[in-house]
């Protein structure tokens, strides 16, 4: 389920009624400057779709009709999700969107996503204001690889926090585990040391004490 606190509700948003044209839209977006924005159905609770500021440019520069309504010019009409949809079937709902729309329990708009607002969020998951380094781990993938590389690790410290990539889809999983503020670099090179004897490859120390 989506946490409410990422979604900016429609209360908050500039939206467009399915009725306006696509003059009255342009102004809207060139107003508020943003390039994109919510069309609503009459009753303003249903998503019909996204109008955006470069195909009404485009439109207009093809000497198109600016009396249409902006239905004609609507995108991203099933592009929405569910305030009851998983996390991980947001996050691939949205890539290739400014924003994506949220519907409620009744599927009716509630509001929408940015890709601002979940960027911060995995930024707040990574923990860099609570960690000192970020060590990227390789292990192979197999059962038990992550499970004991955390146990080395917490031989000498907690762990704040652990992302596990698979970027090329390869027999070989690269775990970030983020240390700790009390890690200095003499506990941090131990940790390595300890996990490079265990088998484990770590060919990456990122230092958050520089500062983000």
């Amino acid at each position: 389920m989506i946490f409410s606190s990422l979604i900016k509700k429609k209360e908050e948003l500039t939206t467009l009624p399915e009725t306006a044209t696509l003059q009255e839209a342009l102004t809207v977006l060139e107003n508020t400057g943003y390039r994109c924005v919510p069309v609503l159905d009459k009753s303003g609770h249903i998503f019909r779709g996204n109008i955006y500021k470069m195909h009404i440019y485009r439109h207009k520069s093809r000497n198109g009709d600016m009396s249409l309504p902006v239905t004609a010019l609507l995108k991203n009409s099933t592009k929405f999700v569910s305030i009851k949809d998983s996390f991980f079937s947001v996050f691939f709902s949205i890539r290739d969107l400014p924003y994506i729309a949220v519907l409620d329990e009744h599927n009716q708009f509630y509001g929408i996503l940015t890709h601002n607002r979940l960027l911060r969020m995995l930024a707040a998951g990574w923990n860099v204001n609570n960690g000192s380094y970020v060590l990227t781990v390789v292990a192979k993938d197999e059962r038990g690889a992550l499970m004991n590389a955390a146990k080395e690790i917490t031989r000498f410290c907690q762990i704040v926090n652990v992302i596990s990539l698979d970027p090329d889809h390869s027999s070989m999983k690269r775990i970030l585990f983020t240390l700790p503020t009390d890690v200095d670099h003499e506990r941090m090179e131990k940790i390595v040391r300890r996990l490079e004897k265990r088998g484990f490859e770590v060919p990456e120390i990122e230092d958050l004490h520089q500062g983000y």
